[in-house]
């Protein structure tokens, strides 16, 4: 048995060919069409996501003020998860600051294993006066802009080619559609020649 080659022509839905379907050049448009809007609104997208992302990082990191709070309690030197097993070097402890306004607060935030009672350990407040955690450092915040810049352009674009797909494939039915009409409507005439 004979193997069967197939020969892949480029661009034959470009070429003038008495075989080119008008549907084969619509395809052809809606490729062309869906990368170049894929490759452009991934860039773009990108771009604005990774400046959104940049900012929001920015924003949060101006809003961080460091304060000298005091351990109310003494910090076990066994930093250790329970279910893991896990030793970590901080631990979270109860501490208390004075906000701007003079007000004395108390809450939990992250200290050294093994911290005394009464040691300064440094801490981090929102614009509120709640402890957080304390603020990215540029490095981290110029990563995250960019996995977030990455992740919106792959999404986009992904979006965009899947929707040219759907659009081809339903091209493609209509012409399987009326090709199907069209053999019917000449089939009908063929009938049997030979006796």
């Amino acid at each position: 048995m004979r193997k069967v080659r197939r020969v892949r022509v480029l661009g034959w839905r470009w070429r003038s060919n008495p075989l080119r379907r008008r549907s084969d050049l619509l395809e052809a448009w809606i490729v062309l069409a869906a990368w170049a809007v894929a490759t452009l609104g991934a860039v773009a997208a990108g771009v604005v996501g990774a400046q959104t992302a940049q900012r929001a990082v920015e924003r949060d990191r101006a809003e961080r003020r460091p304060v000298t709070a005091v351990l109310i309690k003494t910090v076990s030197g066994s930093g250790r998860d329970v279910v893991t097993g896990a030793r970590y070097d901080r631990v979270l402890a109860k501490v208390r600051w004075t906000d701007e306004k003079g007000t004395v607060r108390t809450g939990s935030t992250e200290v050294k294993a093994a911290t005394r009672s009464g040691s300064p350990v440094a801490a981090w407040t929102d614009g509120r006066g709640h402890l957080v955690t304390p603020p990215v450092s540029s490095t981290e915040a110029t990563a995250r802009a960019v996995l977030a810049g990455t992740g919106v352009a792959l999404v986009t674009g992904a979006l965009v080619l899947v929707g040219g797909r759907l659009m081809r494939i339903r091209v493609e039915r209509r012409a399987t559609e009326r090709w199907g009409a069209e053999w019917e409507r000449v089939g009908r005439r063929w009938g049997h020649t030979t006796g």
